[in-house]
Formats: C-alpha cells, structure tokens, sequence
C-alpha cells in the first residue's frame, strides 16, 4: 500500500498533473519543452497560488491551459463562457486569448476560489473580460435560453463542473452556441476509468462520476448537431463543434 501511495504521488507531483501519458517522464518532457517556457507569467503565479490549495488536483493543467488559450485564438473567438472556474487557471488562459474587447461569462458556485487568483487576473489586465456569477450554473442558463437574442451568441464554452449535471448542461448550451461555434467538455476520460471494469478499485468520487460521464460520451457520439473530437489532453477534453 505504501507503494502505491509513493507512485500515487509521483504521478500527482506536478499541478494539476492529470495526464493519461504512460510515461510521467513523457508529460514531463511536454511540460518543460513547450508549455513552461510560454506559459505566461500570470498564468504561471495562478498555477503556483493553486499549488498550495487543498484541492489542487481540480485545476486546469499546464498543458490544456496552452491548449485553449491557442484554440481560442484559432477560431477568434469573442464571446466565451465558462462553468466551473475554480481559481481561474483556464480562466485566464480565456482572457489573456481575447481580443480587448471579448466576453466571459464566469460561473462558479464557490467564489473564494475564484477570489484566490482574482488579483493575478486583474493585475494581468482582462478582469474587465470576466463577469463572475456565484451559485449554480443551470438557473442562468435557463434564463439565457429564454431570451432568444442569446442563441447561437456564444463562440466558445468550456464546461469544466459537476459531471452529474454535464449532459443537463448540454442540453441548454447546443442553444447558446453558436452555428461554427465549439463547446468543450473537460475530464471525458475521467483519470482513465471510463475504460476500468465494473470491479475495479477506484477513488469514491471517481467511481460516482464515471457513469455520467461515460453517458455524456455516448450522448455526444450520437448527437447529430455536432461534430466531435476527443483529446487525451489533461483529463480528457471533448470538443464539440456545432453543426446544426
């Protein structure tokens, strides 16, 4: 057990290390090759103020952080929202991706994490970007919803919360983005269990979890109004591009 627990923790010694890599040296390579000698300063002191959190290992990893802050820019998007912040890693990978005058609309139900890397993000220059909403995510959405000037007005949402509530969330978020627009569902291999047998000694949350995300997967495979690409960056992170 004690050596289980030593590799436990080699696997975790990164932040935010959530990689399905085989090889801890191979992700480490990937880190220190590409992500951190780009890696923004800001975003960078985020990661390290997140280091010392409790619950560390829920924040964005370097490597998907890059990730979208490119994809942002790739597709030009403007007006972006997100569900789930935590401290705001990929939060500021958004803003700092923006045009000046782009758009976050940030939901959060804890706002003390959000406040933990708030004053990197204002001293970095895009909290005029973000619009932070405390509580849950479902009630806003269904007010957005109601009001059809908000279809098809978002360009890029990243939904990164309460799994059990992703495929609620897609549900409402197909409305909000627009035609051409993407949606990405962070953790869709879920630390690797959606492919665990039945019997398999998982992590309690883990174990709880992997049903709704193995059902979003299936959902989403299926979903004629997307397209769809699953990337074994970080946790898993499926980009559904809408179609229809």
């Amino acid at each position: 057990m004690a050596d289980q627990n030593q590799s436990e923790a080699g696997r975790h010694q990164e932040v935010g290390h959530k990689s399905l890599l085989q090889s801890d040296a191979l992700y480490q390579y990937i880190l220190e090759t590409s992500v951190y000698p780009r890696e923004p300063e800001p975003m960078k002191e985020i990661r390290e103020i997140t280091a010392k959190h409790p619950w560390n290992i829920m924040t964005t990893s370097a490597d998907e952080g890059q990730f979208l802050n490119m994809l942002l820019k790739l597709i030009n998007a403007k007006n972006t929202m997100e569900i789930g912040v935590y401290t705001g890693y990929s939060l500021l990978a958004t803003a700092l991706a923006l045009p000046e005058d782009g758009k976050i609309l940030a939901m959060d139900i804890n706002r003390e994490n959000y406040e933990l890397g708030l004053p990197v993000i204002q001293k970095a220059g895009v909290a005029h970007k973000i619009e932070f909403k405390e509580g849950p995510a479902l009630p806003v959405l269904d007010e957005l919803v109601k009001d059809e000037k908000n279809h098809g007005s978002y360009d890029f949402i990243f939904v990164d919360a309460d799994k059990d509530n992703y495929l609620n969330y897609h549900k409402r978020l197909i409305d909000l983005v627009k035609v051409g627009g993407v949606i990405g569902y962070d953790n869709t291999l879920w630390n690797g269990s959606v492919v665990a047998p039945p019997d398999a000694p998982l992590r309690k949350y883990v174990r709880y979890y992997r049903d709704f995300v193995l059902e979003l997967n299936k959902a989403l495979a299926v979903d004629p109004r997307i397209e769809i690409c699953m990337l074994p960056v970080g946790d898993g992170i499926t980009l559904c591009r809408r179609i229809s």
